[in-house]
């Protein structure tokens, strides 16, 4: 073995180096970051009296409300002593509450993604298609929209919401989801890469603005459709601060609201409600994984 690798050119054996170096350092980021779910999924199925033992306390209170200090060390457990059922029966069967909230998010969530991608294409389209200095104008103020965070246009859409006399309503959520200028930027700059071959040798075939539309430049954004999707359903699946400002009847928030609530009485509850929350995004990442890194990765021109 030693041979082996003294007979390897320097520079071989400098690009094993370092992808070994690397390859460690992707081991010790991906334990870090999943320990944290799958701490989440293996003690959902604890029972409350041992998560009480393990990490009562962790969410332990005082008389007033504040945290007690903790003078030991709290340990992990990673396997349940015995493994039990009993939060998710109670989250799932026993209490409704929890399953509301759920589809509150499901109901909130799909409408967002379907029409946000809608009129993100025919957006998209338009920026592309069109000429002039006013088209770039226009998408220079989606570019600035785009990269001011939420808090900073919470309050004016608070605003128009009230106006608009939407306050408390899906659409006080739907409104300013639906015109998200995220979606219109990445499929802008997506379309913008199809060659206008493609396009002039459609016009000389007869082909419409419609047909040019939907016969090539919906086909050839596909991947990035799928990558824009997958964002903006995470994005939104997990939105907290749309909710509490926008809606104030409580049985009309999303589960992403609902946890922050549960008190320290029901830590199990809460692992197993997080397990249930994690299964969209999840299925959702894994189903369009491969449409995500491809969107991505072609997102500077369109794939051969």
């Amino acid at each position: 073995m030693i041979k082996k690798w003294s007979s390897l050119p320097k520079r071989r054996r400098n690009e094993l180096i370092q992808i070994g170096i690397f390859t460690i350092l992707a081991i010790i980021f991906a334990f870090i970051f999943l320990t944290p779910i799958v701490l989440t999924i293996t003690n959902s199925f604890m029972s409350q009296t041992e998560i009480n033992a393990n990490y009562g306390a962790v969410f332990a209170k005082t008389e007033k409300g504040g945290k007690v200090f903790i003078s030991e060390k709290v340990n992990l457990h990673f396997i349940p002593d015995i493994v039990s059922f009993s939060q998710y029966i109670t989250v799932l069967l026993k209490s409704p509450d929890y399953l509301i909230k759920f589809w509150n998010s499901v109901i909130l969530v799909v409408p967002i993604v379907v029409f946000q991608l809608a009129v993100a294409l025919f957006a998209a389209y338009g920026f592309t298609r069109a000429k002039g200095k006013l088209k770039e104008i226009v998408f220079f103020s989606y570019i600035i929209l785009m990269l001011m965070p939420y808090q900073v246009t919470l309050v004016p859409n608070y605003l128009v919401a009230n106006w608009l006399k939407i306050i408390d309503t899906k659409w006080a959520i739907w409104l300013p989801g639906i015109a998200s200028p995220f979606a219109v930027y990445l499929l802008t700059k997506f379309m913008r890469r199809i060659p206008s071959s493609y396009i002039e040798a459609a016009q000389i075939d007869g082909a419409g603005e419609w047909q040019i539309f939907r016969k090539i430049c919906v086909p050839l954004c596909k991947s990035c459709l799928y990558s824009v999707a997958i964002l903006v359903f995470i994005d939104y699946w997990n939105m907290v601060e749309q909710p509490l400002i926008l809606l104030n009847d409580p049985e009309q928030h999303p589960l992403s609201v609902f946890l922050s609530q549960i008190n320290s009485g029901e830590t199990g509850l809460a692992f197993a409600v997080a397990t249930i929350y994690m299964v969209p995004g999840l299925l959702v990442f894994l189903y369009g994984e491969d449409y995500l890194v491809e969107g991505i990765m072609y997102q500077g021109g369109i794939k051969g």
